[in-house]
């Protein structure tokens, strides 16, 4: 942790050493290296520090599991992870005491959630999917069991089917930078002044086009030739 100017402000008139405080949080926060934490730090009359460590947000935690730095800007479009039903379990297992839900299950459920904003695959599956799969029933025994281990096999089938999901991912993406190139292109040409042209305004939905008007040259006329006496 870095102290930033709200903290020195706050502190530094008060007498406070900022050193030891940014040292006491980082003592209480050294098992969520990398981890965005909720922190209260509580300073009496006698200058004694309380640091209080809450528990990380969901996403965090989802992203320190599965070992990626951010989430997907496009969800529905592009997918930054394949997780077990194992992983998502065990981060719900450690978010459970500060979540709303009255069970590990429902805690399961709010996990899949956050997966869903974060473009996260869960079990080869849109967590929406692995939702219905759950209130029908079908992973009650990992779930009873609190499972949080995913074997290794498991774990190569994930990463498998992942891979070809990003393979087409990138294939579409370059299709769509070579469409939108094409389109910049097509933009410029129509755009560039031609001699001769006359400018067509386009109806919506339609591409705008230059019709060429050729010049012709004027007919001469034949004159009379007169004849020489």
């Amino acid at each position: 942790m870095q102290p930033g100017p709200a903290l020195s402000q706050k502190l530094g008139p008060a007498g406070i050493n900022i050193a030891l405080v940014i040292q006491k949080v980082n003592d209480a926060t050294k098992n969520f290296k990398g981890m965005k934490v909720p922190v209260e730090v509580d300073i009496d009359k006698a200058k004694n520090i309380e640091i209080k460590v809450f528990s990380p947000p969901v996403s965090e935690l989802i992203k320190k599991e599965l070992g990626i730095e951010k989430g997907s800007s496009l969800q529905k479009k592009t997918k930054v992870a394949n997780a077990s039903i194992e992983q998502i379990i065990s981060v719900s297992k450690t978010k459970l005491p500060n979540l709303l839900s009255k069970n590990l299950k429902n805690a399961v459920t709010t996990v899949l959630g956050s997966c869903m904003s974060l473009g996260i695959l869960v079990e080869n599956k849109i967590p929406v999917e692995v939702i219905r799969d759950i209130e029908a029933g079908k992973y009650d025994k990992e779930i009873k069991e609190e499972r949080t281990e995913t074997s290794a096999e498991k774990k190569k089938s994930l990463e498998e089917f992942f891979n070809k999901v990003k393979a087409e991912q990138e294939k579409i993406k370059q299709q769509e930078e070579a469409a939108k190139a094409a389109a910049e292109a097509a933009a410029a040409v129509v755009a560039t002044p031609v001699a001769g042209a006359t400018p067509v305004v386009a109806k919506e939905g339609e591409k705008p086009v230059a019709v060429v008007v050729e010049k012709k040259e004027p007919e001469k006329k034949a004159g009379k030739t007169k004849e020489k006496k």
